[in-house]
């Protein structure tokens, strides 16, 4: 692009198989991204698993929706795989042709995404944002973690590139396999979630009458959260000062057993939006036991809410928090330095708001304006790369001239 050029808008077709207003870290992200690419003009169509009888796709000039059947998930319930949809993706983009294909999540109707994208000679983009791989070894399935694992390196190699929200996690996957990997990090909403939403009446409702500690975990109840060490953590940390209140958000296959085991926490279920941004600011210190995670929304989401993190040192936490600075990190593994930090935070008032202001100052940082900044520019130095290659005959209209100035 000559200087002084304006960027030409793009069409983007992502393929997801989760999205608003399903709620876990994925559809959170990109809903955003969608949301913030529409707001700079380019033209977005989501295709998507139907996720009701009731799920009527959004249409309008610069969006639309297609939905697709998909299956429940095994022993994950509230998301759908969906089902391979190959041949529909080449007639409609044969129709209407994307600048770029973005290919969310790894199930069937991603491959075919990625298939037909190649087909057709699309730029293709494919995203890694979860562990599955390691997932399965918490729901009974470890035999088949290799193959899983063959799966996912195999699909993001047929892409152009895949995208990664860490360093560390572009170190770790190339080490296995994969190839061309880009990082394109995570922003969190700042207007959202701040400490300026914490909420007398609500922490009132948890038992607080002034400054007792609040303890949070915010996220899915499932085994591959670290749930368990969650509790040992949080136990330590009402030792350590006993008015200490422990408060989970969230809902999931192991929210009854925790609730029959731990009557006295307290289970806040489900939040979104500005309720869940309350919740967050409400509390003192977020205890992030996971790792599995490939990021961490978590993480940042609290370090914006003004939290006093403990966390292991990977993912988000190691990219956003200096230890004993804006928050106190474990090593990968480390249980116990897990719960000896989670006790600290609850002991030591001076610790926490110091920790606290520091968190939010990091947390102020992180727009999302700068990831979708990072993302457009992937699109663009694919596309051109497309563009530069010779194209054999495809049947299909071809790609007219690049002319990155605006039209007039």
């Amino acid at each position: 692009m000559r200087d002084g050029a304006i960027p030409r808008p793009l069409f983007v077709a992502v393929v997801t198989e989760t999205y608003p207003p399903e709620v876990n870290g994925v559809a959170r992200t990109i809903g955003v991204m969608v949301r913030l690419l529409r707001a700079r003009g380019h033209r977005v169509e989501v295709i998507r698993p139907r996720q009701g009888r009731g799920d009527v796709p959004a249409q309008d000039q610069a969006y639309a929706e297609l939905l697709r059947p998909g299956l429940p998930i095994p022993k994950y319930g509230e998301l759908r795989l969906g089902l391979p949809a190959k041949r529909a993706l080449l007639a409609r983009w044969r129709e209407a042709r994307p600048d770029v294909v973005q290919v969310v999540t790894e199930g069937p109707l991603g491959w075919t995404a990625v298939a037909a994208a190649r087909k057709l000679r699309i730029p293709v983009v494919s995203e890694f944002h979860t562990n599955f791989h390691t997932y399965s070894r918490h729901y009974g399935l470890g035999a088949l973690s290799g193959a899983v694992a063959g799966y996912l390196r195999s699909l993001h190699n047929r892409s152009d590139c895949t995208l990664v929200p860490t360093d560390e996690l572009a170190e770790t996957l190339a080490a296995t396999g994969y190839r061309e990997l880009r990082v394109v990090g995570r922003g969190i909403d700042t207007g959202l979630f701040s400490p300026a939403r914490r909420s007398v009446p609500l922490r009132a409702r948890w038992g607080c009458l002034g400054d007792e500690p609040v303890a949070i975990h915010v996220g899915r109840l499932a085994p591959e959260k670290g749930l368990d060490l969650f509790v040992a953590a949080a136990l330590a940390a009402r030792q350590a000062d006993p008015r200490t209140r422990i408060v989970l958000v969230g809902d999931g296959p192991a929210g009854r057993a925790l609730r029959t085991r731990h009557p006295d926490f307290v289970y806040a279920g489900m939040r979104h939006g500005t309720d869940l941004a309350t919740h967050y600011a409400s509390a003192d210190l977020l205890l992030f036991p996971s790792t599995t995670e490939t990021f961490g929304n978590v993480t940042t989401e609290a370090l914006a809410s003004g939290l006093a993190v403990s966390a292991f040192d990977y993912a988000a936490a190691r990219q956003h928090i200096r230890h004993e600075v804006s928050g106190l990190l474990a090593p990968p593994g480390d249980r116990q330095a897990f719960i000896v930090n989670a006790a600290r935070l609850a002991a030591e008032p001076a610790l926490r708001t110091r920790l606290s202001t520091a968190a939010a100052n990091v947390g102020a940082t992180l727009s999302w304006e700068r990831v979708v900044d990072d993302l457009e520019a992937v699109f663009r130095d694919l596309i051109d790369r497309h563009d530069r290659r010779p194209s054999p005959a495809l049947g299909i209209n071809p790609r007219p001239a690049r002319n990155d100035r605006a039209a007039s």
